[in-house]
């Protein structure tokens, strides 16, 4: 089911008895950004205000697609883990062990390459593999890692909130995915895997999750946001990626 005004590639579908939104993106006719402050160097601070400030800066013949909250943050908005927006790093790669969601390991991140392709890896391989991006931010934990389900994962554990993440496919597709229903870690792992087809998912967050599509907030939790994942449709799609313009 597609909603009304919703952007190409974008649906809702019902998985293990739960509702979930599902967008399948193009990198090489949309451009995938990360954003986290304004340009007087404010923390955006939701959603809804990152796709506002998204919209505002559009370039002509682009269009705006979605909006999704893409990190955890610390009480005083700054990141938890890798942030990197526009190839400038903001807070670096975090191996630590701690608690929550974010420290149940193997944890990683996702991450845009200069040429506009997307990646998501696992962090210690992320860390070997000396990658450079134009766009990255850390989170946790992986929910699938080379097609395998995160292995400290219950099939279906108790904790259930409504839950975010993004999922890269074999064929270079990404995948932002949100439900509507509370779900498990579990079960939101095998949407990625036997709905979505991605062999490498990360969990964004749980709870406070919100998705902007389009000119609607889709999906509002009202809670504060840190970075920000944003997908704009490319002025030149169909001529093969680029930079996205910053």
């Amino acid at each position: 089911m597609t909603g009304t005004n919703w952007p190409d590639g974008c649906s809702e579908q019902v998985f293990e008895d739960a509702r979930a939104i599902l967008c399948v993106v193009d990198p090489s006719e949309n451009a995938l950004r990360l954003v986290y402050r304004a340009d007087d160097a404010g923390v955006l601070g939701t959603v809804s205000k990152a796709a506002e400030h998204v919209r505002s800066g559009l370039a002509r013949r682009e269009r705006f697609v979605l909006a999704m909250n893409a990190g955890m943050y610390h009480a005083d908005m700054e990141p938890v883990g890798l942030y990197v927006e526009a190839g400038i790093g903001i807070a670096p790669l975090n191996r630590e062990d701690g608690f929550g969601n974010f420290f149940l390991k193997p944890n990683g991140v996702f991450f845009v390459r200069d040429d506009g392709s997307a990646g998501v890896m696992e962090t210690d391989a992320y860390a070997r593999a000396g990658i450079e991006p134009a766009f990255a931010t850390q989170s946790g934990p992986m929910l699938l890692i080379d097609g395998a389900i995160h292995p400290r994962f219950l099939p279906d554990g108790t904790s259930k909130f409504i839950r975010n993440g993004v999922g890269v496919r074999a064929d270079g597709m990404v995948v932002f995915a949100i439900t509507r229903d509370k779900v498990s870690l579990g079960s939101f792992a095998r949407l990625f895997r036997d709905v979505a087809d991605c062999k490498n998912a990360l969990f964004f967050d749980g709870a406070v999750s919100s998705l902007a599509l389009g000119g609607d907030m889709v999906v509002d939790s009202g809670e504060p946001a840190g970075p920000v994942a944003v997908v704009v449709t490319r002025p030149n799609a169909g001529e093969g990626p680029g930079r996205p313009e910053t």
